[in-house]
């Protein structure tokens, strides 16, 4: 009886889809991280400008300001900077 290639054939491709996962995963763990660093800051989320002009943008769109308001506040943020 011989020896069976059969089977370290098998454990080759396992093999490699083993390895293909494993790159996988490092690959979506790095993006993952870079994604939660930099949304941290606000800058690929789309929260860019200052907090206090989103705050009244949103005050703005409740209601609980009018636009001659929003535009004299927004004048004063603006000009502190």
């Amino acid at each position: 009886m011989g020896y069976d290639m059969g089977w370290s054939w098998w454990g080759m491709g396992l093999g490699m889809i083993g390895m293909a996962l494993f790159w996988v995963a490092i690959v979506a763990l790095t993006v993952w991280v870079v994604l939660r660093v930099a949304g941290t800051r606000g800058e690929w989320t789309g929260r860019t400008g200052s907090p206090a002009l989103r705050i009244l943008e949103e005050r703005l769109a409740r209601g609980e300001i009018d636009l001659e308001e929003f535009r004299a506040r927004k004048g004063a943020i603006e000009s502190a900077r």
